[in-house]
């Protein structure tokens, strides 16, 4: 996909082909608000371009997802509010979701996902 710009679309996991609902933030805007100040996600939200995440602020655990260029998972990591995420060099995308939702998907390291976008919400 060439540059992504927010708004809703679907995530699919490559094996068992689950689709998921999901939320793009691209602009520097949605990024930085990312799941600020919610009580919970339905879905997941992509946040991209980011190699690193932080959940200062959140209200709730998270599992996320790091992923290369190509849509497949380097690693996935649950984190509780309050702590600062690695930067993975490799990375350029970040699937944030509510904790223990990406095991019930099947994300895992080297799982591919396909992200299809919705219409633009601006940005």
């Amino acid at each position: 996909m060439g540059k992504w710009v927010d708004g809703a679309g679907t995530l699919t996991v490559a094996s068992p082909g689950t689709a998921i609902p999901l939320e793009i933030a691209a602009s520097y805007r949605a990024r930085r608000r990312g799941l600020l100040g919610r009580e919970g996600i339905s879905g997941a939200l992509l946040i991209t371009p980011t190699n690193s995440v932080h959940t200062f602020g959140m209200r709730f655990a998270i599992d996320v997802a790091y992923l290369d260029r190509s849509l497949r998972v380097l690693s996935v990591v649950t984190m509780r509010p309050g702590r600062l995420g690695m930067v993975r060099p490799r990375g350029r995308h970040v699937l944030e979701a509510e904790a223990g939702a990406m095991a019930e998907w099947g994300l895992r390291p080297g799982t591919s996902v396909r992200i299809t976008a919705g219409p633009s919400r601006g940005g």
